[in-house]
Formats: C-alpha cells, sequence, structure tokens
C-alpha cells in the first residue's frame, strides 16, 4: 500500500498496532488520541485515509464526519467503534463514511479495507441530515460477527429503491429490522404500512393498501402466510404501483425458497420480493450477545422504574446455554420477570432457574445424564441444533462456533483447576504456553491467580 493514514483513537495499543501494521504496509502514519488533532491534519491536507474511533476524549468521531467532508471532499474515513449497535453502523452509513467496523476488529480485514480505500476515490459526499426525534439507542444490539454483518446490510440497502426480503425466527425482530430501514431512510416522513393476509382478502386491498402507502413502504407481514390468490394481488401491485410507489418489504420464518419449489409461495412474488435479502440470527446464532441484551434489558426496567438488578454470574451462563426458541422476545420477557420477583439486587441462579423451567422447550444446554459421554452430549445438542433450523441449515462458520463453545469452558475450567498458573494450564491441556496466552486474549478470559489446595 502506499499513501499516508490519519489514525485517532484514545486508546493506546490500537494505535500502536495500527501503526506498525500500516507502516509494514509501506504507509505513513499519523496516529493522534485527540479529535482537535486529527480535524487539524485533515484541515491542512495531510491524510489519503482517516481511520477513527467513535468515541473520543474530545468529541464524537461520527460528528466529525460531515466537516471532514466539507473540508476534504472524496476523503475516505473508516469509523472503528466499541459500541456495538445497529445505530453505529446506520449513524456511520448516514454521514457517509466509507466504512464501518466494529470492534474488537480483525487487523487483515482492516488492512484490506484500507488498502481498497487508498486504491479507490469516492465521491465527494452529501452533507447528513440530522432528526433530533431519533431515539438514542436502539433494542438491536449485538457485537457477534452474524450481527455486525447484518448491521452493514442495512446501512447498505437503506437509502436504495431495492425490495427486502427480511428472513428469521419469531421473536428475532424481523418487523424491527423493516421498521429500522424505513424510519432511517430517505423515505422517513412518509407511511410504513403493515399489511397482513386479512388485508388482501379482497379485490379492493391492494388499492386500500397503495391509499395509506403514499409513497412510503409497506411490509408484508409473514409472507408465507398469505394464501395465493392474495398473493397474485400482491404480483399486481408491485407491477402497478401507481404515480407514487412505496417500497416494498416482506419477512418471512420459512424458507421461500423451498416453499417456492413445493408451490406454497408464487415464484414471481418470490423474484419481485428478493431485491435484497437479510437473515436476522436466531440467539442460538449469536450466544455471545445475551449478556449484552440481558444488561440491555435490565437497564431498560431501571428506566421504567423497576429496581435495579443485575445477574450473578451462574445466571448469566445458564441463559447463555439455554436455547431459547422464543429468541430475544422471549428472553426480554424472561428478564422482566425477573426484575420483578427477585428477592435481593443480584439475580441468582435458582431464580434464573425457576423462570427458564416455566418457559417453553426448556432445557439448558448443560443438562445431560452424568453418565453420559461428552461425545454423546455434543452430538445431541447438535442434532437439536440443526432440527431448529427446520428445512434451513445453520450460518456458514458453523466449525469454529461450536469449536468456541466447547474451548471456552474448557479453558476456564483447566484455570481454574490450576489456580490461574497458565504454566500448568498449558501443560494440562497439552499446548504451547503462548497458545494458551493467544486463546485467553482472543476468548476475553480473565485470569485470577491464586493457590489451589489439592
Amino acid at each position: 500500500m502506499d499513501g499516508t493514514v490519519l489514525v485517532a483513537d484514545d486508546d493506546r495499543t490500537i494505535r500502536t498496532v495500527l501503526t506498525q501494521a500500516l507502516t509494514r504496509a509501506g504507509c505513513k502514519v499519523h496516529a493522534t488520541s485527540s479529535l482537535t488533532t486529527l480535524m487539524r491534519w485533515v484541515g491542512e491536507g495531510k491524510g489519503d485515509v482517516v481511520i477513527t474511533d467513535v468515541m473520543m476524549p474530545d468529541g464524537n468521531g461520527l460528528e466529525m464526519l460531515p466537516k471532514i467532508a466539507e473540508d476534504r471532499p472524496g476523503l475516505p474515513v473508516i469509523v472503528i467503534s466499541a459500541q456495538n449497535t445497529i445505530m453505529t453502523a446506520i449513524q456511520a452509513a448516514e454521514a457517509e463514511a466509507y466504512d464501518y467496523l466494529p470492534k474488537p476488529f480483525d487487523l487483515p480485514d482492516l488492512m484490506k479495507r484500507t488498502g481498497k480505500a487508498l486504491e479507490l476515490k469516492r465521491r465527494a459526499p452529501m452533507p447528513s441530515q440530522s432528526d433530533t426525534e431519533r431515539p438514542d439507542e436502539l433494542p438491536l444490539i449485538g457485537r457477534t460477527p452474524a450481527m455486525q454483518t447484518l448491521y452493514r446490510l442495512v446501512a447498505r440497502v437503506m437509502n436504495t429503491d431495492l425490495p427486502v426480503l427480511i428472513s428469521g425466527e419469531s421473536g428475532t425482530g424481523k418487523s424491527l429490522i423493516a421498521k429500522e430501514l424505513h424510519d432511517f431512510s430517505d423515505r422517513r416522513a412518509l407511511p410504513f404500512i403493515v399489511v397482513n393476509a386479512s388485508d388482501l382478502n379482497d379485490l379492493e386491498g391492494p388499492i386500500r393498501v397503495l391509499s395509506k402507502a403514499k409513497g412510503g413502504t409497506v411490509l408484508f407481514d409473514e409472507i408465507g402466510d398469505i394464501d395465493d390468490e392474495s398473493q397474485a394481488r400482491i404480483v399486481r401491485m408491485i407491477d402497478n404501483p401507481g404515480d407514487h410507489a412505496p417500497r416494498f418489504m416482506a419477512t418471512s420464518q420459512i424458507n421461500l425458497s423451498a416453499a417456492m419449489e413445493k408451490g406454497e409461495i408464487r415464484q414471481d412474488l418470490f423474484y419481485r420480493l428478493n431485491g435484497a435479502t437479510l437473515h436476522v440470527p436466531s440467539l442460538r446464532e449469536r450466544v455471545d450477545d445475551i449478556p449484552l441484551l440481558v444488561e440491555h434489558f435490565l437497564a431498560k426496567s431501571e428506566r421504567e422504574g423497576a429496581p435495579m438488578r443485575v445477574f450473578s454470574k451462574e445466571a448469566t451462563e445458564l441463559f447463555r446455554a439455554y436455547s431459547w426458541p422464543g429468541n430475544v422476545r422471549q428472553l426480554e420477557n424472561a428478564v422482566k420477570r425477573l426484575v420483578l420477583t427477585a428477592r435481593t439486587e443480584e439475580i441468582s441462579l435458582p431464580e434464573a432457574e425457576s423462570v427458564l423451567g416455566a418457559q417453553p422447550q426448556a432445557g439448558p444446554l448443560i443438562s445431560g445424564a452424568d453418565t453420559e459421554k461428552l461425545s454423546a452430549t455434543v452430538a445431541r445438542h447438535l442434532r437439536r441444533y440443526f432440527d431448529l433450523h427446520g428445512n434451513m441449515l445453520p450460518p456458514n462458520g458453523l466449525y469454529n462456533r461450536i469449536l468456541r463453545e466447547i474451548e471456552l469452558p474448557l479453558i476456564e475450567i483447566a484455570l481454574d483447576a490450576t489456580g490461574g498458573n497458565q504454566a500448568k494450564c498449558a501443560d494440562l491441556l497439552g499446548i504451547n504456553r503462548n497458545t494458551l496466552r493467544k486463546k485467553i486474549t482472543d476468548l476475553d478470559i480473565q485470569v485470577t491467580r491464586r493457590r489451589k489446595l489439592m
């Protein structure tokens, strides 16, 4: 790579890592912990690419993007942020950032994106429009790769006219994704209309829908539940939307490709709706987000006047291990119930067990007979995992996700058994000490040294 990169981050380690990596790649680097310094460099004409954090000691990196665009039209800005919410991705897209990556980021991936930014000069961005009535935070939160991929896709298709097909299980937030696509798009001032099968049960249904939409957004909720005759009406509606054509979206719990092959979904309807496809992952596909969601719902309850509550470590682990057939909606209801019924500020394991025991399909993944072999336990839960996806395959990357699920508790328990002595733990596991240290860092394992009585 050839060019000058401006790096702004208040984390010294990140500045050092990026400076070393970019320098080795052939770039000149100016690094700072101050947005003021970054903006001075930009004003002086320095830099071919900017890499900036969002939350800085002297300001917000996203708020500087319009000023950078004004001073240096076409200067690519890559935003990195530990604020792993859909709002951050949307704000970065609205401010016309060149790219957005969540922390912790993959260094080779960031280097690749920086290389592309150096090679390609974007058109001069338009000033972003602010909307003071937008919420400061959204319930669509998560730092797992599955959610970050979804955030980026939402940001990319937000201001296009492409029809959008949103798939996912019940309770994952499909309709919420559709609403956010509308609320943060150029059509935000126009109506958002949700259409069910009952809205299309007569010939005048499509006319009423288009009249209500007035060029806004029309969402067909659970398109797989709509009968063939109404599907035909939707096709005609999409083909002849009138003078003020709305944007069309649809949600579905079922695999529409498989349904189309069975004749349950019209082929012409499927291809008209399948402009962009977004998959909202289930909680089973992003278990590392469960503690983050729990914290969000606890804080939300407290803001609404409920007593302050925290989860014990054991209760959190139980929630991570649970199958969550009702996904985020079920998780929120469980947290609300615990907030109201817990006897003390800290929610205990027995209290969490009592709530999950009343949920449908309860059964934490840690259950199983004591005499059952580990391989049999893993096989049993893997079969259930595949069964829960029905006719659909789980998301790609299953091998590494499963290994991570097993590797994390294995290392934590081994460290506990050896009193936090990493040398003894590495010998116990039969791996190199440097390998163990890397895994501790990658898996974010907290190591506590103590004397082990054994």
